[in-house]
This record gives C-alpha cells, sequence and structure tokens, in this order.
C-alpha cells in the first residue's frame, strides 16, 4: 500500500500480513491466480527479470484494452517490495461510504487530483460490488432508518431483491448493468441517470460542480473519458515505485524471496 510495488500480492506469512486480509480488499480482490500465472511463464523464460509490479501494471493496461478499452505506454522497471501495510490498506483505500471530501484527501495524499478521481472512477464499468458495500443506500442512508433518495427508486428496488436488509453481505451485483462486460462511458451515463451503485460514485455527479461538470463530459464523449483514463492510470502507476537497489523481483509474486 506503499505504491506501485505488488505488495498486495504477497500472501500472509511469518511478519508479513497480508493486505488480501483488509476491509476493503478482503473477498473482494481476486484474480491472483492469474498473476501467478503470468508470472511462472516469465520465470521459465526469464528468471527474475520482470517484477511482480511490472505484472500488474501490464495486467491493468491489457485487461482494459481486452473488454474494448483504451491503451497506453506502461513504463516498467518498477521492482517488488519486501513486505505489505494491512494498516494502510485499511486506512487508505477510498471506502463506498467515505465522504467526497475523504475520498478526495485519499487521492491527494498519493500525488492525484480531482480530474484523476473522476477518471479512475470510470474503471467501474466492469466488474461487481458486494451487497454489503452498499445495503445502507437501500435502507438507512443517514441512519434514520429512510433510503438514500439520491438513488433512482426503481433501481434501488432491483437491488433490494438481491440485498436483503440482514444477510447476502457477499452477494455480487454487477455495477454496469447496461454493459457489465464492456469497458466503456456506461458509468457516468449511470450516474447521470442516479444508479450510481455505490455512494462513492453518485456524489461524484450530486456533490461537487467540477466533479459533475466532468461526469457529463465522459458521458458524452467516450473518446475524452478514455483518453484522460490512460493519463490517469500511467500516473497511478508511478506512485512511489521500487527501483535500483530498493525491493526486489520476486521469483513467486505471493511471497519474497528469503
Amino acid at each position: 500500500m506503499q505504491g506501485c510495488d505488488g505488495s498486495v500480492l504477497l500472501d500472509s506469512s511469518g511478519t508479513i500480513n497480508s493486505e488480501k486480509r483488509s476491509v476493503p480488499n478482503r473477498d473482494s480482490v481476486r484474480g491472483f491466480e492469474v498473476i501467478d500465472e503470468i508470472k511462472s511463464v516469465l520465470e521459465k523464460a526469464c528468471p527474475q527479470t520482470v517484477s511482480c509490479a511490472d505484472i500488474l501494471a501490464l495486467a491493468a493496461r491489457d485487461s482494459t484494452v481486452l473488454t474494448g478499452g483504451p491503451s497506453w505506454d506502461v513504463p516498467l522497471g518498477r521492482r517488488d517490495s519486501l513486505g505489505a501495510s494491512l494498516s494502510g490498506s485499511n486506512q487508505n483505500i477510498p471506502a463506498p461510504n467515505n465522504t467526497f471530501q475523504t475520498i478526495l484527501t485519499k487521492f491527494k495524499l498519493k500525488g492525484l487530483d480531482i480530474v484523476d478521481f473522476v477518471a479512475l472512477s470510470g474503471s467501474h464499468t466492469i466488474g461487481n460490488a458486494r451487497c454489503t458495500s452498499f445495503r445502507q443506500r437501500l435502507y438507512n442512508n443517514t441512519g434514520n432508518g429512510q433510503p438514500d433518495f439520491a438513488l433512482d427508486q426503481t433501481y434501488a428496488a432491483q437491488l433490494r431483491a438481491n440485498c436483503p436488509r440482514t444477510g447476502g453481505d457477499q452477494n455480487l451485483f454487477v455495477m454496469d448493468p447496461g454493459s457489465p462486460t464492456k469497458f466503456d462511458n456506461g458509468y457516468y451515463k449511470n450516474l447521470i441517470a442516479l444508479k450510481g451503485m455505490l455512494s462513492s460514485d453518485e456524489i461524484l455527479y450530486t456533490q461537487n460542480q467540477q466533479t459533475f461538470d466532468l461526469v457529463k463530459q465522459y458521458a458524452e464523449n467516450q473518446e475524452e473519458f478514455f483518453k484522460q483514463f490512460a493519463k490517469s492510470m500511467i500516473k497511478m502507476g508511478n506512485i512511489t515505485p521500487l527501483t535500483g537497489n530498493h525491493g526486489e523481483i520476486r521469483k513467486i509474486c505471493r511471497r519474497i524471496n528469503h
């Protein structure tokens, strides 16, 4: 969680408390076996040459392209961390019920700005959210037993069908029902229709003029969204990487070499 250093890939062992166990990552971040498979092939061809951190950055780009999104040149040469930060993962990853200002502050602490916030949130055009991450909006948004009326109520009723008041925490819901496996600008169109599943998504349209304008811009112009998403992904991939003699190049992404 210190930067783009592959720390999230480490399993718990010895002194390492895996970031996979943090509240935002547990039962959420997945696909680690894909990284394992890529690393295995690379180690046979070029032992200890390509870091797990670089594999992650490249996999993020390639999965975006494979689902119809933009491509970008991925700067390479990162090295892998020698540890993980469970507390950092718990504290620094934006939560779905964080306030607008809290999320923006978390982005800024990593050198990202309000434009990056809006563009990178567009990755929610792909993937799923757990019932537990948005239940509050359906039943008790501000602690008064009322739902969030900033959420389209027909859509809210559809969500309630499989996200009960209690139980079903891990039930999964596609975040962009219109095109769940296509990387496009449907996410922003959903926000305008008040169908942003997470509170942290919808606030981009309802709580700040600059983000409101960007949401409208990206909803109307997919090319603009793609262009900015690529820029923001390069920027995020450059957050305090380990280079030179810092860190190592792991042989297996799930554990450090020694």
